[in-house]
């Protein structure tokens, strides 16, 4: 596979004792992110200030809702929990179970316009891709997959975008409405491979979307990012320096924060990407 490895200017926001994930930013700016073996939620504020936000046993993935609530899986506790914008635990919106199917390890999630949440539960070869409706409403929306990770929804919501991590690449699932697919489970996009030819090497993380619908993809164990067409096809390919390379967030049109490591649990790292 041609790539094209494109240089782009990188800062070092911090240097963490944990391997970080979860980037998200609120209604102000602030920036966050989560330590998994740490147990915190770190916040960011604009003047670049790092401080303990919230705790948590295992947090992982995160977003930021329209009303300054946070959503964070926490991989421990099997469940998705909800902070207020104070930081203050308010409720599990999820635990242990969805749809009846028992939930072991939530990693990832989005929502849509409606607040209607998706999630993964990253497990070798039985991995689920679940949703959870306002209406209370929950279906397993694909299983078996092979540690399914980050995910993103299209502009449009008919397209949840899904990374299948220990198969290397992007699976798509078109939906016919919130929580209801159409059709059956296709490959987006086939990834680069580590000259090592180690599978633990070659581990795509976390998804997000740019201002144009391109997918960009954090790759752990690549040190990279990497810009996917709305074909597949990956154009652009951003060493990161940062070999486990979990996550990443748009904070503005031009420039991406990037969560991971060195190691786990840690040393771990904060980056900006500039486009």
């Amino acid at each position: 596979m041609n790539v094209n490895n494109s240089a782009r200017r990188t800062e070092k926001i911090s240097d963490l004792p944990f391997y970080t994930e979860g980037p998200a930013m609120d209604s102000k700016g602030n920036i966050y992110c989560t330590t998994l073996s740490g147990g915190t939620i770190l916040k960011m504020d604009t003047e670049k200030k790092i401080t303990e936000w919230a705790f948590s046993d295992c947090p992982n993935g995160q977003i930021v809702l329209p009303d300054d609530d946070h959503l964070i899986c926490d991989v421990k506790l099997a469940a998705v929990r909800r902070f207020d914008s104070k930081g203050r635990f308010i409720k599990n919106e999820i635990e242990k179970y969805c749809a009846d199917a028992p939930v072991y390890c939530p990693n990832d999630l989005i929502t849509d316009d409606d607040g209607n949440i998706y999630f993964t539960d990253s497990v070798r070869n039985k991995g689920k891709v679940c949703f959870s409706g306002i209406n209370g409403e929950q279906r397993i929306l694909a299983d078996n997959l092979d540690y399914p990770n980050g995910l993103v929804l299209s502009f449009d919501q008919r397209t949840l975008y899904v990374a299948e991590s220990y198969n290397n690449r992007i699976v798509k699932i078109s939906l016919e409405h919130a929580g209801s697919i159409n059709g059956a489970i296709g490959v987006f996009s086939e990834l680069p491979t580590h000259s090592s030819e180690k599978e633990t090497d070659n581990l795509p993380d976390g998804l997000a979307l740019d201002q144009d619908g391109n997918v960009w993809v954090a790759h752990y164990g690549m040190k990279s990012i990497h810009k996917l067409s709305s074909e597949g096809r990956v154009l652009i390919s951003i060493d990161t320096n940062m070999p486990l390379t979990s996550n990443l967030f748009f904070c503005d049109p031009e420039s991406i924060i990037v969560t991971g490591g060195y190691g786990e649990p840690g040393p771990g790292g904060l980056l900006k990407v500039f486009l």
